[in-house]
């Protein structure tokens, strides 16, 4: 086995066990809930794989509709192939070779309360002539309330990833939080998405090992941070109203994944599995 490809097994391996571990994490939480507040069975993940095409891979679609998760996904896949002509130019090392591998993990979650607020995390490794990683973690509160940097959720979720980038490098989060500002930005509204976390692409610091090890970090951050928040929050009651605010930002977000998100058109145009990149898409959401 060639250097890249136990890299390549190293880092499909991780992605699929930090899916298990986070489906495990979901599940326990869908069993403390209140039950006075989250009535009925808790749910449970039905998990689907599928494929991308003989001999170009595919992954394990993790989805469930319970009682404290409203709709929650919690997806790997490991795709290759290769890009089209026009795509290729818009990948860094595929205009010289189309042929790309690519393997990762990528959640939303959507909670039945608007006080618990909604997240978004994913991390994956590309190979093209070039390697790198990317990914991030950002949180999308529904209540206009918790839509501030000095929320608490807020506070803590920033914290705890500086944490995990500061164990690398003290640059590494002022500048991909600044990314995920930028990014996670719906330029037609003139408004965030959220309040942010991380966000990075392209990372190739020339240390293939420290990148691993930082996007490991990332994942571990997230398993410590938004189980916690989820705790917080789920004993707190809602009123009929808030769940109208929440089915607004809801739509928000709904217009950054069909309009914006790299990550919906890399997997629509790479061949990715069509339920398991719009199942991000919240169950209720509203336009007024």
């Amino acid at each position: 086995m060639s250097e890249l490809d136990a890299r390549k097994a190293q880092a499909r391996a991780w992605f699929e066990s930090l899916q298990g571990r986070i489906v495990a994490a979901f599940e326990a939480l869908e069993d403390e809930a209140p039950a006075q507040l989250y009535p009925g069975q808790p749910g449970r993940f039905e998990k689907t794989p599928w494929s991308r095409g003989e001999d170009e891979g595919g992954g394990v679609m993790g989805m469930m509709r319970g009682r404290l998760f409203e709709k929650v996904g919690v997806h790997t896949s490991t795709v290759f192939g290769a890009f089209s002509p026009e795509f290729a130019k818009q990948i860094p090392g595929a205009a010289e070779d189309p042929r790309f591998w690519a393997s990762g993990i990528s959640l939303i979650a959507h909670m039945r309360n608007p006080r618990v607020p909604a997240v978004h995390m994913n991390t994956r490794m590309i190979v093209t002539t070039q390697s790198w990683f990317g990914g991030g973690a950002d949180l999308n509160p529904t209540l206009e309330i918790a839509r501030t940097p000095r929320h608490p959720d807020t506070v803590d979720f920033h914290a705890r990833l500086k944490k995990a980038c500061d164990g690398f490098d003290k640059e590494y989060f002022p500048k991909y939080k600044k990314w995920a500002d930028t990014y996670f930005w719906l330029p037609h509204r003139g408004e965030p998405r959220g309040v942010g976390g991380i966000f990075y692409d392209h990372h190739d610091s020339g240390d293939w090992n420290k990148d691993f090890a930082f996007t490991k970090a990332v994942g571990e951050a997230f398993v410590d941070i938004h189980p916690a928040i989820i705790r917080r929050r789920m004993p707190e009651a809602w009123t009929q109203e808030e769940r109208r605010e929440q089915a607004k930002w809801r739509g928000r977000y709904v217009e950054f994944n069909l309009l914006y998100d790299r990550g919906t058109t890399f997997g629509l145009k790479t061949g990715g599995n069509v339920e398991s990149i719009l199942s991000s898409m919240p169950p209720i959401a509203e336009w007024k």
